[in-house]
């Protein structure tokens, strides 16, 4: 018979897949699932997802992780996109679907009257950051302003790794991390909710208590476990955080003076801080942990742009169109994308800014055009840098992490375009390997610094960093150049 062994669960719910992984004590990853999932799009700039989605994809993946095994799951950790807006009733039924983070852009009037009612810089004061397609906080209010019989029926407000938290232990949380990004109800001086504007954009609410991201927020229940192959009543659950946030934990970008940059479908950076950064461009939260900030970004489309160019260029494998990039060169022979594909989050806001690809010619080739797809995003990368910079945010190490450091092109382009050094560590699983971490830690007091080592740095060649310095000018001159007609065409798109 074989002897029992510890190790801890991490789930992560993201845009296009829930992940999830087994890891021993000593950070070993003894396996990984993943469900693929589809996000809805009901109308133009409306994203949103069926939340018992999520709690299935749990279900199933914590069921293909335990079962067959002689592991003894010691605790449970979970993450999501984020932030979300999702609205229950007391028992946590949602009252209608999820609507997912700056992806939707359906609240731009109620940005607008809130940041009239309670004014732009009074909100920058208390809670650090604008209003934008990112907070939460207008989402909420939309509800309310045009579903407002779904509203009546709500009474609580969860996003991905609380509702996960809520079906298997039965307790309501929400961590501070995602809790601050429900702008304008989260006061980042104090670290709690404002409750005076709370009541205005979330009249009637019962707001969640706010933890630290793994701090215990239950255990698993009876009523839970009875779903859950493998995983006993019982078993603490951590809360977690958002996915971003969830990442830089699993690569140890938790410091002041770090930065984690995430290459996935879409491009993220979160720098770490030791007091709030205000700024208007981006997004002020607060940290995973006591006497932590974080000033935060996050592009629309970059990874995207690469699946939607491949898919439309024949379909080849991926290992394929790097080495045809490779080959066409800094600057893709002549030619400048923006990657507003999806409109843009960070630093523009601009949910009608569109993609633009300037210097086409009929000799360029799929992979000049693949190269512009990864520089684009680059000099989206250097553009958030910039902002940190200006917003007075030290950068003393960047982290690297997602599906695009699995090929060396990409993480080169961006250290190239941005001169920055990038380390890339051993293990990129994500957000879930994060949340591991912190499982780990509340369950038996594990220190999990050395889970995940360094492997390898990217170092900027200083050659190309200057060719790359005027491309990166004539990238910032395209949108506005462009952006009167791009917003033409968006309206056309919206309108038929």
């Amino acid at each position: 018979m074989l002897e029992t062994r510890e190790a801890v669960l991490g789930v992560d719910i993201g845009t296009s897949s829930a992940k999830g992984v087994l890891v021993a004590l000593d950070g070993t990853i003894l396996r990984t699932a993943t469900r693929e999932h589809t996000v809805e799009r009901p109308a133009p700039g409306h994203v949103e997802m069926d939340a018992h989605v999520w709690w299935e994809e749990f279900v199933g993946i914590s069921s293909e992780l335990v079962s067959g095994t002689d592991v003894h799951v010691a605790g449970i950790g979970v993450s999501g996109m984020g932030p979300c807006v999702l609205l229950a009733d007391d028992a946590g039924e949602p009252v209608r679907p999820a609507i997912l983070y700056g992806v939707d852009s359906r609240a731009e009037q109620q940005i607008e009257d809130l940041t009239a009612r309670f004014g732009e810089d009074e909100i920058l004061d208390r809670c650090g950051s604008v209003l934008s397609s990112q907070a939460a906080g207008p989402k909420i209010r939309w509800i309310a302003d045009h579903e407002p019989e779904a509203f009546a029926r709500a009474t609580r407000l969860f996003m991905p790794a609380s509702y996960l938290g809520f079906r298997l232990t039965g307790q309501y949380a929400l961590d501070h991390a995602s809790a601050s990004m429900v702008t304008p109800a989260y006061d980042s001086a104090t670290l709690d909710w404002h409750r005076p504007w709370a009541e205005h954009v979330a009249p009637g609410l019962e707001l969640p208590p706010v933890l630290w991201s793994g701090e215990v927020m239950g255990t698993v229940s009876e009523a839970a476990a009875q779903s859950l192959s493998g995983i006993e009543a019982g078993t603490p659950v951590v809360a977690g955080s958002t996915d971003a946030w969830a990442e830089a934990i699993s690569v140890g970008a938790t410091a002041p003076g770090d930065v984690m940059l995430m290459y996935g479908t879409t491009t993220f950076l979160v720098a770490i801080t030791d007091q709030p950064a205000p700024s208007r461009s981006l997004w002020v939260t607060s940290g995973t942990s006591q006497g932590t900030f974080t000033l935060s970004g996050g592009m629309a489309a970059s990874g995207a742009i690469t699946g939607w160019m491949r898919d439309l260029t024949g379909g080849a494998d991926f290992a394929t169109l790097v080495r045809e990039a490779d080959a066409a060169g800094v600057g893709a022979n002549g030619l400048l994308m923006l990657p507003y594909f999806a409109g843009e989050r960070s630093p523009m806001h601009d949910p009608s800014a569109r993609g633009v690809i300037a210097g086409l010619t009929l000799s360029h080739t799929r992979g000049d055009l693949y190269r512009a797809a990864l520089e684009a995003a680059a000099y989206g990368v250097r553009h958030h840098i910039e902002e940190l910079r200006a917003a007075g945010v030290r950068i003393e190490r960047v982290v690297a992490v997602g599906g695009g450091t699995q090929n060396a092109l990409w993480p080169q382009i961006v250290s190239d375009v941005t001169g920055l050094r990038q380390e890339i560590p051993c293990r990129t699983v994500g957000a879930s390997y994060g949340t591991s971490m912190l499982a780990a830690r509340a369950a038996h007091g594990i220190e999990t610094d050395g889970w995940n080592a360094i492997d390898r740095a990217c170092e900027p060649d200083p050659a190309a960093t200057a060719r790359y310095d005027d491309l990166y000018r004539m990238y910032r001159e395209l949108y506005p150049a462009t952006r009167d007609i791009a917003h033409s065409l968006a309206a056309l798109q919206r309108d038929g």
